[in-house]
Order: C-alpha cells, then structure tokens, then sequence
C-alpha cells in the first residue's frame, strides 16, 4: 500500500505503534455494512459501523456496533447516562467529524466524543471497521484500539 493510498485513520494507528491490518475494497463501493464484511469475506459480526448521535444535552455520541445491528437508542442513552438520544443528521456529520457518511471511524474525527463499542467486540481477537474512507477497512484487536482512544464496552443493540 503506498503513501497515498493510506487514510488519516491508517496514519494515526502508525503515529501510536498500534498493529492493523488494512483491507481495501475498491472493486465494490458500498457502505452498506453488511455486504462490506461479504466483500471482505469475514464474519458481519466481526465487522463494525461506527453511528453518531446526539444526546438530550446537546452532547454528541459515537457508538460502534456490528454492521448488521441495529442501535438501540434506549441502551445507548443509558450506557452515556443521556435521559434520550437520537442519530446525528447525515448532513451534520461532515461538518461534526470530518467524516462522510459510508466512511466514518472512531479514530480521527474532528474532536473526540464519548464513545462506546458493542460488547461483543471483546470476544473477537480482531474487529473490523471503517479506516474514515469508503472502501477502506483497518482490521486490529479491540485491546489495541485502547491505544489510540477511549471507550466503554455497553449491550448496545436492539
């Protein structure tokens, strides 16, 4: 993979000696979740979308959970003791996390936000999830991904 292919994502891992793997998919651009872990070839529960949301407060929320899940918005205001939260408009999220939608990662936004992954992540030695752009994947072990940015693991899903 030469220099202009990597993502910020990619560089940010390097920058803290984190250990991934890159998977690119250019042959099929899609950013529906679960035919992305069919073009990989790898388990949908394995590979992870990462949902932006706003809270009540104000506050905004990043969640990642398995791409072929469904957030549950109760269980998330609960795991960020939020009396209510709800998803980020798809316009807002460029200007928010410098991310499109299809592409956007919980490494590198703009300013970090609270963020919770799905608990069945740690059973995984690996999870999968966006590298901040369409077609490109950063494969790397959950406990690794502590190296980079804070989390909480929460049953997130409906």
């Amino acid at each position: 993979m030469n220099k202009e292919e990597k993502t910020n994502v990619m560089r940010l891992l390097e920058q803290k000696k984190v250990p991934y793997t890159p998977h690119l998919y250019t042959d099929a651009p899609t950013t529906v979740g679960t035919e992305v872990a069919k073009v990989l070839g790898q388990d949908e529960k394995k590979v992870f979308k990462t949902l932006v949301t706003t809270g009540k407060t104000g506050s905004h929320y990043v969640f990642v959970i398995p791409v072929a899940e469904e957030l549950d918005l109760k269980k998330a205001a609960k795991a960020v003791g939020e009396k209510s939260i709800e998803m980020l408009k798809q316009k807002d999220l460029l200007p928010l996390t410098g991310y499109i939608h299809g592409g956007c990662s919980p490494i590198g936004m703009k300013k970090f936000f609270t963020t919770t992954i799905h608990e069945t992540a740690e059973n995984y030695d690996t999870i999968f999830f966006s590298a901040g752009k369409i077609g490109y994947q950063v494969e790397l072990a959950p406990s690794d991904l502590t190296k980079i940015i804070r989390f909480g693991y929460a049953d997130l899903i409906v």
